[in-house]
């Protein structure tokens, strides 16, 4: 059976199913999505989690034994596999074929990973998930949804906002769902619930003390490496997540490497930001890190900063912390 996101929760309050597939590239929806059905798994007894991640190298005979473990006490267990390619190959297809085929009211299989193409949703593990349980596949909320997205997560946290408070947040994330909901959040902390309009967000964001993904790359663009290095340990420590840090540096980066391209060709730099859409408030920090680096320097911390979301995102073994701490240098040094 195949399920849209946002007809999980009426599922789950009417059933369990033996078995799900969430599948997507918006990270925060899937994560909800997941903790949803195990939320609901636990509310149907199953008080056992076995996960695997199958990197590189993963020995899947680790899943087919899941079934041969359950408890003697009869214990209900989780068995929940994260395919971070979203590609198990011949041998992870048939584990999780059999896996399939074994789940029943005391083994529950979830299996999580990115979009998956056509081939990949027509492929005989795919199949065998939705013949048996649901399918969910995670589609991403486009920029007319947004702001109804962002207005609707509000109300859910409390807060009653106006179009201009909506609009405003919608800008300041450009499409990051991770970074709405941190923005959100963090006005629920501030304001409590009720109202919000713009001036509360604009307000809220000035008086924060709290460490901004936002801050951390306007000072790696002032060259301040000591306070760069200070905000993202301190995003580490507050717990954000890697992938909004990995998101907002990028973000900078395709600005500056597209800047630099446009000066190599012969337009002067205020024409370029002009064009790119570069804040006036933000043009003499831009401009400075310009200053600092050479024409393709930009587009070299470009491929780290992609190796650092495969690495936020669970599709590499490298630690995101540590390439975003190489980016955030490199954006502030020369």
């Amino acid at each position: 059976m195949k399920l849209k996101v946002n007809q999980l929760s009426s599922h789950l309050q009417k059933n369990l199913a033996p078995c799900y597939l969430v599948t997507g590239d918006e990270h925060l929806l899937v994560a909800e999505a997941l903790d949803a059905i195990r939320e609901s798994a636990r509310q149907h007894g199953f008080t056992s989690r076995e996960l695997h991640i199958a990197s590189q190298g993963f020995d899947w005979a680790q899943l087919r034994d899941s079934s041969a473990n359950l408890s003697l006490f009869a214990e209900k267990k989780i068995v929940e596999l994260r395919l971070p390619t979203g590609k198990p190959g011949r041998s992870g297809s048939q584990a999780i074929v059999d896996l399939v085929e074994t789940t029943d009211s005391d083994l529950l299989l979830i299996v999580s990973g990115p979009k998956l193409d056509r081939g990949g949703q027509a492929s005989k593990w795919a199949k065998s998930l939705e013949a048996k349980g649901v399918n969910i596949q995670v589609w991403p909320v486009g920029v007319r949804e947004l702001p109804g997205w962002i207005a609707e997560r509000m109300r859910q946290a409390g807060l009653q906002p106006d179009r201009e408070a909506v609009a405003l947040i919608a800008d300041r994330v450009e499409g990051n769902l991770l970074a709405a909901g941190q923005e959100i959040e963090k006005l629920r902390l501030i304001l409590g619930e009720g109202k919000v309009t713009a001036a509360d967000v604009n307000t809220a964001v000035a008086n924060s003390s709290r460490y901004d993904v936002f801050n951390l790359v306007d000072a790696a663009l002032t060259g301040n490496a000591k306070r760069a290095l200070k905000i993202l340990s301190g995003l580490r420590a507050e717990g954000v997540e890697p992938v909004i840090v990995v998101w907002a540096l990028t973000r900078e980066l395709r600005t500056l490497a597209s800047l630099t391209d446009t000066v190599s060709q012969g337009m002067d730099l205020a024409s370029g930001m002009q064009k790119t859409g570069v804040w006036r408030n933000r043009q003499a920090l831009v401009r400075s890190c310009i200053g600092r680096h050479q024409h393709g320097d930009f587009h070299r911390l470009l491929k780290a900063a992609s190796h650092a979301d495969q690495a936020a995102k669970g599709q590499s073994p490298a630690d995101p912390w540590q390439l975003s701490t190489d980016i955030v240098l490199g954006m502030s040094i020369r």
